[in-house]
Order: C-alpha cells, then sequence, then structure tokens
C-alpha cells in the first residue's frame, strides 16, 4: 500500500487544519493507521491511531481533546482534524499503516507499522 499524506501549511495558534492519509495499492481497511510527527532536532514521536475497523482510537497525552482521528475506509483516508493548535505542534507530520497483529498491543510503536507516507509540514506560528 502507498500512502500520500496531505493538508498541512501554515496557521496562527488556536487555528485548525485537517490532515489527510490517501491510499492507493491496496484497501485501507486491512489497516490499523496511524499519525507520527517529527519537530526540528528532536525524534519522530506517535500522535495518533485509529484501528482498521475505526472502532479503537489512541492519542498521546498533549493533543487529547484537540486531535480527532478518523476514517473513512470507502474513500481510502484516515483523517486526522487538529484544532486549537498549539506552535509546539509544529512538525512534519506523517502517516502510517499496519498490518502487524502486535498493533494492538504495541500502536505507539513505530516499528509496528509496515508502510510509510511521505509526510505533509505543519507549522503554528505564535
Amino acid at each position: 500500500v502507498q500512502l500520500q499524506a496531505s493538508g498541512g501549511g501554515l496557521v496562527q495558534a488556536e487555528g485548525s487544519l485537517r490532515l489527510s492519509c490517501a491510499a492507493s495499492g491496496r484497501a485501507l481497511s486491512r489497516y490499523a493507521v496511524g499519525w507520527f510527527r517529527q519537530a526540528p532536532g528532536k525524534e519522530r514521536e506517535f500522535v495518533s491511531s485509529i484501528a482498521w475497523s475505526g472502532d479503537s482510537t489512541i492519542y498521546e497525552d498533549s493533543v487529547k481533546g484537540r486531535f480527532t482521528i478518523s476514517r473513512d475506509n470507502a474513500k481510502n483516508t484516515v483523517y486526522l482534524q487538529m484544532n486549537s493548535l498549539k506552535p509546539e505542534d509544529t512538525a512534519v507530520y506523517y502517516c502510517a499503516a499496519s498490518s502487524s497483529p502486535s498493533w494492538t498491543l504495541y500502536p505507539r510503536r513505530m516499528n509496528t507499522y509496515n508502510y510509510w507516507g511521505k509526510g505533509t509540514q505543519v507549522t503554528v506560528s505564535s
């Protein structure tokens, strides 16, 4: 499966953006999908993830209540709605797909994910 993240941009603090992760090659419904981000000079970190069926979602503590992950398997797309953005959310955001059964145990680990897309830049100005 090939993944393409889009929707990034420049936004002021407290603004919103919606990221999309579009899949091609295989049905995204086969995969759990996660969002990760990497700020300059920092390691890539987990942001959120959603089960293949959409019935389970997980968030990193700093984005809980502000970000919402969802999926539309008919459109082969996963979304990350980001509200109340803060300057510390500035990063390159990556989506990744996992077909591994270990996702149920380790959804936050990067090595749980088999496929990665190129990132999309999110910049939040203060």
